[in-house]
């Protein structure tokens, strides 16, 4: 039987910018993790403080201490494919380039530090790596570990490392998609008028996007913008043909307090007298700055507040009653291009930070 060499190993004594750009010379995107998987976990099965467990490509670490709260530092291991940017690459301004250096390499080697460098935090810590964050969400690892083990990943409050340009991001948007779709009766588009296009009856949907106004709703002093927009339009068959079906797909990102339902229901309100087909969705994530643990972080990073823009895994620890924010050194414009970078002095104030939080 064949067997996996042995990982090379990674070097938790390294400062975390060096360390970043160790893991950013480790490929490893989604679904070829399991490179990085190995060297993550055998370097933290090193730490004596720690107990480790792993799940595929997932792994979990935890201080036991007995200490009255937990906290949850949590980053995906994975990257969109590579674009000639692997291995990374020092410039003399201090800023590093390559995949993942930004979203979010930076961020796991600050909780590899974090983990290496604490031993006896003021909380206990459950450090998790995970696997597939880049792709469909049936393949995610921290959706598979909150189904496999949930205990796992209780905890008090849950920084998740994503790029963040080193603000404090709370919660997260929900998203949701659905079709609103018109239908008609095909005919020759020489003799139109024995025909009823399906597609000038989705005029009035468009119509109603661009008058739409998106509500503004502040929760816990962020401010969180609304959106419903059409992204997509489906119609037609030939060039001569009058189409019997059209179809506009709707994105509607809704703030943390509208529950998937809520939000579905208002979808329909707005599109009332049509068929509306929901097609995927994902919740959003309250911010929870007012639990002591949050209001305790913000205090100790003392980085600017900010609602999410977009939906990432904070909404995974919502739903199992984990408020949570997301805070890391990169930034988020430069996820998934050519060109990703992050500046060395970020990597190591984001790891100064939360080591000051945690001691």
């Amino acid at each position: 039987m064949a067997t996996n060499p042995a990982p090379d190993p990674l070097d938790l004594s390294l400062d975390a910018a060096r360390l970043t750009a160790r893991l950013v010379d480790f490929p490893s995107v989604s679904g070829a993790e399991q490179a990085l998987a190995d060297a993550v976990e055998q370097a933290l099965r090193a730490l004596p403080h720690l107990a480790v467990d792993r799940d595929g490509d997932a792994v979990v670490a935890r201080t036991n201490l007995g200490r009255a709260e937990r906290v949850v530092l949590a980053g995906h291991l994975d990257t969109v494919p590579i674009a000639d940017n692997v291995p990374s690459r020092l410039d003399a301004d201090g800023v590093l380039w390559g995949c993942g250096t930004s979203d979010m390499k930076s961020g796991v080697a600050v909780q590899l530090r974090v983990a290496a460098t604490v031993p006896a935090p003021n909380r206990d810590l459950t450090f998790v790596f995970y696997d597939n964050e880049e792709v469909e969400a049936e393949r995610n690892g921290l959706r598979r570990l909150a189904e496999r083990h949930p205990d796992w990943l209780a905890a008090d409050f849950a920084v998740l490392l994503e790029p963040t340009d080193g603000r404090v991001e709370g919660g997260c948007q929900g998203t949701m998609r659905v079709r609103v779709e018109t239908t008609g009766r095909r005919a020759h588009s020489a003799r139109s008028w024995l025909g009823e296009n399906a597609i000038h009856k989705a005029a009035p949907v468009l119509a109603r996007l661009g008058a739409y106004e998106p509500r503004q709703v502040r929760i816990d002093g962020l401010l969180y913008r609304e959106g419903l927009n059409a992204v997509r339009i489906e119609g037609g068959h030939a060039g001569n043909v009058i189409p019997d079906a059209c179809a506009v797909t709707v994105n509607f990102r809704f703030a943390p307090d509208r529950s998937e339902e809520a939000a579905l229901d208002h979808v329909r309100e707005v599109f009332d007298g049509f068929h509306v087909v929901r097609t995927d969705s994902a919740p959003g994530a309250l911010p929870g700055l007012s639990h002591p643990a949050a209001a305790a972080f913000v205090a100790a990073v003392g980085a600017e507040l900010a609602a999410k823009d977009g939906w990432t895994d904070v909404a995974r620890f919502s739903a199992l009653g984990v408020p949570a924010v997301n805070y890391g050194p990169g930034d988020p414009k430069l996820a998934h291009t050519r060109e990703e970078h992050v500046a060395v002095a970020a990597v190591r104030t984001a790891e100064e930070r939360l080591r000051a939080w945690l001691t």
